[in-house]
């Protein structure tokens, strides 16, 4: 079955999955295996692997027919859909076993897990019979040397020891590390509740926010709970506007204040306005921080800030302008230049020649109905929102136009309408 008769699950977390044919399944995420009372290695039950569509499905060992070192093969294209749910006495390897604290049988030595190793036996079943720790040293700055032992050799691996005992996330960070935030998303809600808070009380605080935005609502609100008061405004802070906004509008009014109190004042006050509005207008879906610049910018300026690899590509497809200031509300909103535009015309010239003065724009009181007409009539990404007053308050990107026009549920049920089993 495999090309290597010892894996290292750590290794072999983000490896490319193939079908028979060559086809693209996605991607492996984890390991599964079921542990056992009597301290004999757990067996391998599966491999958890993510589908490009970002759903996470279960794929039992039999259906795997070799393991090389860059990719993973299956025997069959036809996978199970439905998606990974751990059962009781089940554990993710990458998600659980690595950076858990455990002693060594020679001794009362501590350790951390950094790595375990899975083998296959005689009967084509698969156990995790290999353990990698690192000793405990406990010398500030001096890591001890990685050991590989076999699984009888190490304790504090059950089931109550990884529920109970506090874990590090050093290993786990790691691999989250070349992951997409909305995959690092779907891996935390896999995570027992424990494990999620431990991840998240690790991350840096714009890799959280960043986590944090595409979580479903109810997983955003357990997390921003399980933080105290002023990293939780510090992660409000680190989110786009629009994303806090929201977030903020489903909590308690006394812990909405509290927080929006918390946070730093030119922070808080985009986030305020966008509150002001209800959720389903223009004010309530725009981002209050567009690409905004003076009539007499250039179009190399106008290139050099739609460049920004933190705008998403909606938001870079249309530069707006306005008379000073350009932070929302602006001064007088002259007109709009779409990103195509600005490829056509000379660096050196500015930005008021190109003008797109004939958009309509947005109110903010207009409702979700119109303004997704108003994308569907004009073919857009993103859309300028005008006040009476002429000045520019934000921008609607088409992104957060299908967040609000899908369920509320629609990341957990994802493709739920499709077959069991299908071809993948």
């Amino acid at each position: 079955m495999a090309a290597t008769d010892r894996i290292f699950v750590a290794q072999l977390a983000g490896l490319p999955v193939f079908g028979p044919d060559g086809e693209v399944i996605g991607k492996v995420r984890d390991v599964v295996a079921s542990l056992r009372t009597d301290r004999q290695p757990p067996r391998v039950l599966g491999i958890v692997v993510e589908l490009v569509t970002r759903r996470r499905i279960f794929v039992p060992m039999l259906r795997v027919a070799t393991i090389e070192p860059q990719a993973v093969v299956l025997s069959t294209g036809s996978v199970n859909l439905r998606h990974f749910h751990q059962r009781p006495n089940e554990v993710v390897v990458v998600g659980q076993l690595l950076d858990a604290r455990v002693r060594l049988e020679e001794g009362s030595v501590s350790a951390v897990v950094v790595d375990a190793a899975m083998e296959p036996t005689r009967t084509r079943d698969w156990t995790i019979s290999r353990v990698a720790v690192r000793e405990r040293t406990g010398r500030l700055g001096r890591r001890g040397p990685v050991q590989v032992l076999r699984w009888e050799e190490v304790l504090g691996l059950g089931m109550a020891e990884l529920s109970s005992q506090p874990q590090g996330v050093q290993q786990l960070l790691a691999v989250f590390d070349t992951m997409r935030a909305a995959d690092v998303a779907n891996a935390l809600r896999d995570l027992p509740a424990k494990r999620r808070f431990e991840v998240a009380d690790a991350l840096d605080d714009e890799r959280l926010a960043d986590v944090i935005e595409e979580l479903p609502e109810d997983d955003q609100k357990d997390l921003l709970a399980h933080l105290d008061d002023e990293r939780a405004a510090d992660i409000l802070e680190a989110m786009n506007p629009d994303d806090a906004a929201d977030l903020l509008a489903e909590l308690p009014e006394l812990d909405k204040n509290r927080l929006l109190e918390l946070m730093e004042p030119e922070e808080s006050a985009p986030v305020k306005r966008l509150l002001e509005y209800s959720y389903d207008t223009a004010g309530g879906l725009m981002t209050p921080e567009p690409v905004a610049l003076t009539p007499d910018a250039t179009i190399a300026e106008a290139l050099a800030r739609v460049r920004n690899p933190e705008l998403t590509p909606a938001l870079s497809s249309m530069v707006f302008v306005c008379r000073p200031p350009t932070a929302t509300p602006t001064g007088r909103y002259l007109g709009c230049v779409h990103l195509q535009r600005l490829l056509r015309e000379p660096p050196s010239s500015l930005v008021a020649g190109a003008l797109d003065t004939d958009l309509p724009r947005l109110p903010p009181t207009a409702s979700l109905t119109e303004v997704t007409k108003y994308f569907a009539a004009y073919n857009l990404v993103c859309a300028p929102v005008v006040d009476d007053e002429d000045h520019l308050v934000g921008a609607v990107t088409v992104d957060d136009v299908l967040d609000h026009l899908l369920p509320e549920d629609w990341r957990e049920t994802l493709h739920h309408d499709e077959e069991d089993v299908a071809n993948a």
